[in-house]
């Protein structure tokens, strides 16, 4: 099958909470192309602590931080950084505000698009965001790698509204992986979606000692083709 091979990781690393060697072994394991980060630092001296996690993953950072209120995105030297671009939701008074971060790159002359972004805890807030990101999504150019902590599963109308017109990684089958939490899995709030020009190859949810170590999600990961140029 032809397309430019792209392998992304998405992980909610719970903001650096937990082994944080266990982390970076992980992902320096699974060597992805581009890490989608929920949680990644966002406040004070953010700038160089998200530079610190990506060299422990072996990583650069491309788009992120605190202008995407904690959403990151890293890419490996394979990777190059076309634009990169933050989308901030509406702050409802008394939580925490949430955003998108956006890449534009390209891989052996491949162009694609990743986003990550990280939806409400709060069922009443969470729909708009969904709404508002997917806007964005649908806006950004294609081909589209979107990845996030939803904190909700498939049956969810934010889910649903995110997934509208693009692929579920992990397939259309019931029984997906959950990701939540890592130390007994019961909920898949973890999601990679792909526009249909993406042909996914392979999709796994890690669930390993090491996984359980480093946060307290488990990292999704999907090895995908991109159209080739």
């Amino acid at each position: 099958m032809g397309g430019v091979p792209l392998r992304v990781l998405n992980y909610n690393i719970h903001s650096l909470r937990d082994d944080r060697t266990a982390l970076a072994g992980l992902v320096r394991d699974l060597a992805p192309d581009v890490l989608i980060v929920q949680e990644a630092p966002r406040r004070f001296r953010w700038r160089q602590k998200c530079a610190a996690l990506a060299g422990d993953f072996g990583m650069v950072v491309a788009a992120g931080g605190l202008p995407s209120l904690g959403n990151l995105l890293l890419v490996s030297l394979r990777v190059r950084v076309l634009d990169t671009w933050c989308l901030r939701y509406p702050l409802t008074p008394g939580r925490h505000m949430r955003g998108a971060a956006f890449l534009r790159g390209a891989v052996r002359g491949a162009t694609f698009t990743v986003s990550g972004s990280h939806l409400a805890t709060d069922p009443a807030e969470r729909p708009n965001q969904a709404a508002l990101w997917k806007a964005a999504l649908s806006a950004a150019p294609g081909p589209l790698i979107a990845g996030g902590d939803l904190n909700e599963g498939p049956g969810g109308g934010a889910w649903r509204t995110v997934a509208d017109g693009l692929v579920d990684a992990a397939g259309t089958g019931p029984d997906a992986p959950a990701t939540y939490p890592a130390s007994l899995p019961r909920l898949r709030l973890d999601a990679l979606f792909v526009t249909p020009d993406v042909t996914v190859e392979k999709y796994e949810v890690i669930d390993s000692d090491q996984a359980r170590r480093a946060s307290d999600h488990l990292p999704v990961i999907a090895d995908v083709l991109l159209p080739s140029s």
